[in-house]
């Protein structure tokens, strides 16, 4: 399909009435049309590939007169990618990346500042994009604009709740009830688990977000706000880990799923869907596939717990986006295509090809997401999210974390222990860069 949309008011208009020095010339003119724009997205979703390549571009073409030259790297390869191309002077203008390694782009001066151009932005495009927004800014400076968002939420079984005598229409509220309704769910033949009563991802990425998601709703924080000192020894921190170490040791374990990687198996294979585990910590964007695979599991999604006495949060924001290169010469352009991706419209249908939840809070009200009201929870859930620091060396100090938490998680030392370690070495990964 081939779509030539009317440029909407104050998004593409006047090159969204941006009223910066170059206006609508800068380095290209693209209101007499033509100009060649580069753009790298990451990944190789065959569904994001031809609605973009098919749909997005050609539309974006003939409405502004360019060329559109788009690349697709695989997630491993970008940043390693991206360095080359920086060093030879071949970087793309547009640059789709992770959330994650926006902050060291930053702090290398490789991408543009876009605080001016979302400041030109309509004011009720700014809101609809609220719980979107922040999730791109480094010292309150945007660097990236969020295409997609993410949200971890826990996927449960109503047929098991009804079994196990809960109520699937009042689900836990704390993740301290969550706990306690996993152990009437958990299944036991003699001391094995056989059907889990909460599974949450253990894989080293995957660890440091569940963890996050417990820490935030319980009051804590990795860092604090400047981003310098580490925070992770607190005592919000050590009870937070505490709970995730108890899910899967002692007599009252829910979780029998330590070290396994099953968060990246196809649908169909996940536990929820495969009646090995009756509540699921998962991207919450997933539960439309999930309910597809195991439509006799009543699959729904549970508003994000807090720990008693705070408010929920959970591990999400924005999944990937759009920067600018710093060099580029085709600015004007490259902004172009980036509003053109985050029309609500187009954005829409972004993130239904890709199986994701929109950037924009009035999504709830679209087809994709009103069709499934667990789906349409999902983008209601959104202004709990809570994005990692972006800060520079946050991936490696992901990475640092990783492995003190899995000790713990396989019991191998203490909370407070795993958690003052991990500070140290992250303690020196921040002044290292300060």
């Amino acid at each position: 399909m081939r779509r030539v949309r009317n440029v909407p008011t104050g998004v593409l208009a006047g090159c969204l009435a941006v009223s910066l020095v170059a206006a609508c010339g800068g380095d290209t003119a693209t209101d007499e049309g033509g100009g060649t724009l580069t753009v790298w997205f990451p990944g190789n979703s065959e569904a994001e590939m031809a609605l973009v390549n098919e749909t997005i571009v050609p539309a974006f073409e003939e409405e502004t007169g360019a060329d559109v030259e788009v690349t697709y790297v695989d997630w491993a390869d970008m940043s390693p990618k991206l360095n080359t191309a920086f060093a030879a002077g071949t970087a793309p203008d547009v640059i789709g990346h992770g959330v994650a390694a926006t902050a060291d782009l930053a702090h290398n001066d490789r991408i543009e500042d876009l605080t001016p151009y979302v400041e030109e932005l309509d004011a009720a495009l700014r809101e609809d994009m609220s719980a979107a927004l922040p999730g791109g800014e480094i010292s309150g400076n945007q660097y990236i604009i969020p295409l997609m968002m993410t949200l971890r939420m826990i996927v449960y079984s109503g047929a098991d709740f009804e079994e196990a005598g809960l109520d699937p229409d009042a689900p836990p509220q704390s993740w301290e009830d969550v706990k306690a309704a996993a152990e009437q769910l958990t299944v036991r033949e003699g001391d094995k688990i056989t059907r889990a009563g909460l599974v949450v991802p253990s894989d080293p990425i995957g660890a440091q977000q569940a963890f996050g998601t417990f820490l935030w709703s319980n009051g804590g924080e990795f860092l604090d706000e400047d981003g310098t000192t580490v925070l992770m020894d607190s005592s919000e921190a050590v009870d937070a880990l505490e709970y995730y170490v108890g899910l899967y040791q002692g007599s009252d374990a829910v979780d029998n799923t330590l070290g396994a990687t099953w968060a990246s198996s196809p649908d169909a294979q996940q536990p929820i869907a495969t009646s090995q585990a009756s509540m699921q910590l998962s991207n919450a964007g997933d539960i439309g596939k999930y309910q597809d695979a195991a439509p006799d599991r009543d699959l729904r999604l549970m508003m994000p717990p807090a720990f008693e006495g705070h408010e929920p949060r959970a591990f999400g924001g924005p999944a990937n986006g759009l920067m600018i290169n710093k060099d580029s010469s085709q600015k004007e352009l490259a902004w172009d295509f980036i509003a053109y991706m985050i029309d609500p419209d187009i954005n829409l249908d972004y993130a239904e090809a890709l199986g994701a939840l929109p950037v924009h809070a009035s999504a709830v009200d679209s087809d994709y997401v009103s069709s499934n009201p667990e789906l349409a929870k999902a983008v209601e859930a959104l202004p709990a999210n809570h994005p990692n620091p972006n800060v520079p060396g946050w991936v490696q100090m992901r990475d640092a974390m990783g492995q003190h938490l899995e000790r713990a998680l396989h019991g191998e030392v203490g909370a407070a222990e795993a958690l003052e370690r991990a500070t140290a070495e992250v303690e020196k990964i921040v002044d290292a860069g300060s």
